[in-house]
């Protein structure tokens, strides 16, 4: 069954670089990191989904992206050289990397649980000290 490119929103893909991202062209898609395996490139503006970033990967990748399995890294340029430094730069991406979410950890069981899964108290011995005044003889 082949399927074709995968389109995400850019809201979604670059989450706060939004509005500071410049419009791509072409660009690389890597796995891990821009020294990772190239997977493909990524592509914006195409017809109906214009707001949208088009991946061109294989298959069994389209599958894990659209299934939530990365998460993604972006290195960039920024597009005006000569702006004032700070938060608002507008930036130019020239590479993607899809980068792989751990893997689910099973919860571990409560510590008074019992492993039959009676009750789940646990006796544990409590010590006390109790001082008592002395009554003073008068």
């Amino acid at each position: 069954m082949a399927s074709g490119p995968i389109s995400i929103s850019r809201r979604h893909v670059l989450g706060d670089y939004y509005s500071r991202c410049d419009a791509i062209v072409s660009v690389p898609v890597y796995l891990d990191s821009s020294k990772g395996e190239m997977l493909g490139y990524c592509d914006q503006g195409l017809g109906h989904y214009a707001d949208a970033f088009s991946f061109h990967l294989p298959d069994d990748v389209c599958k894990k992206l659209s299934a939530g399995h990365f998460t993604y890294a972006f290195e960039f340029d920024y597009a005006e050289r000569k702006a004032t430094p700070g938060r608002f730069r507008r930036v130019k991406l020239s590479s993607i990397s899809l980068v792989p979410r751990k893997a689910y950890e099973k919860p571990l069981p409560r510590r008074g649980a019992h492993a039959d899964g009676k009750g789940s108290k646990a006796e544990v011995p409590v010590e006390a000290t109790v001082a008592i005044p002395e009554e003073s003889g008068s």
